[in-house]
């Protein structure tokens, strides 16, 4: 898809002045632009090389600029297009620091934290905003990190990260999260982290009790009884491995004591008389995840639950992004002399 020419970007954005841009990379299925967008900020673009992802983002908001390219040639070609925009968030690929993986780090040929630094050196946001798995903080990576904070703090960032639970955000899934966030360090000292709740009322049951009893299930209120509690982390798999289930074994073990079967996914809520523990379907998932009901996903039911899966909650993205739009909201205020009057 051709970039429109640089100059005519500049005179869009003057024509947006009053609100906040941002682009988005490795946007995925739009967990994070959803959070982004609730928060006031105006995409001016979003990147991902996965087709379904891309789709699902067309499909959902038509208005978006979305490139379906990789992150390296979009470095190489379309950065500069961009330059201006305020905000450079972004979920890089997790396997490379993944638990669950090798964790090989810098080593995986799936590490997109160099194309990452290489954009903002480019667009030079104000902001900066990247989501990752809890295994980015391991001991093994102590050293990457400090590479990468001063790789940051020589572009002229701040730079800080967080460790949250989507549970503490109302989203009934224990999702824990890594949020790096940078500033330009003239208005670094305007950002503050969010605080999620001390507990969160919603469960796995009173969240998709409706959805399950869609098609007249009558074991549903019993169930809603059993799932009276959080999710374990949703796992999507990437295109190497995983498919349309819920997990590993102790993932599938944590389901099956909610009273969910994890070992695939359905395509419909059970019959009135289904018996024993139900299946998940695509949207049930995604609501778990915390995207809106009516947030739809390209491709077959194993592309959009991987989609569903790997996504970043949009209510903790939110969370992130409010803060951040009130710290470049406060850079944009001009003092008024007091003469002025």
């Amino acid at each position: 898809m051709p970039v429109r020419p640089k100059n005519a970007r500049k005179q869009e954005m003057n024509m947006k002045a009053d609100q906040i841009s941002s682009i988005e990379l490795c946007a995925g299925a739009g967990g994070q632009a959803l959070g982004l967008e609730r928060a006031g900020f105006e995409h001016s673009g979003l990147v991902d090389i996965d087709r379904h992802c891309c789709n699902t983002l067309k499909l959902n908001r038509p208005q978006w600029t979305v490139l379906e390219k990789d992150l390296r040639r979009f470095a190489e070609e379309d950065a500069h297009a961009f330059q201006g925009v305020e905000l450079v968030a972004g979920g890089l690929p997790c396997p490379p620091f993944s638990i669950a993986g090798k964790q090989l780090g810098d080593l995986d040929d799936r590490n997109l934290f160099p194309a990452a630094l290489e954009i903002i050196q480019i667009i030079r946001p104000q902001a900066i905003m990247i989501e990752n798995v809890r295994g980015f903080l391991g001991a093994v990576f102590k050293d990457y990190r400090s590479q990468l904070k001063r790789q940051l703090q020589k572009l002229g960032y701040e730079v800080d990260w967080r460790l949250f639970n989507a549970s503490d955000f109302d989203v009934p899934q224990l999702r824990p999260r890594v949020v790096i966030v940078a500033l330009r360090k003239e208005i670094a000292s305007d950002f503050a982290w969010p605080s999620g709740n001390e507990k969160t009322s919603a469960t796995v049951g009173n969240t998709i009790g409706d959805l399950l009893g869609a098609d007249g299930w009558r074991g549903v209120k019993a169930w809603m009884q059993q799932a009276d509690d959080i999710a374990p982390t949703i796992v999507g798999g990437s295109l190497r491995h995983g498919g349309p289930d819920l997990g590993p074994t102790r993932a599938r073990q944590a389901w099956a004591a909610l009273g969910v079967d994890g070992k695939g996914i359905a395509n419909g809520p059970p019959s009135p008389d289904f018996v024993g523990m139900p299946r998940l379907t695509v949207p049930m998932v995604a609501r778990l995840q915390g995207f809106p009901d009516d947030w739809k996903f390209s491709g077959g039911k194993t592309a959009a639950y991987r989609q569903v899966g790997n996504a970043f909650p949009p209510p903790v993205a939110h969370a992130v992004a409010e803060k951040l739009m009130e710290c470049l909201s406060a850079s944009r205020v001009v003092p008024v002399r007091r003469d002025a009057a």
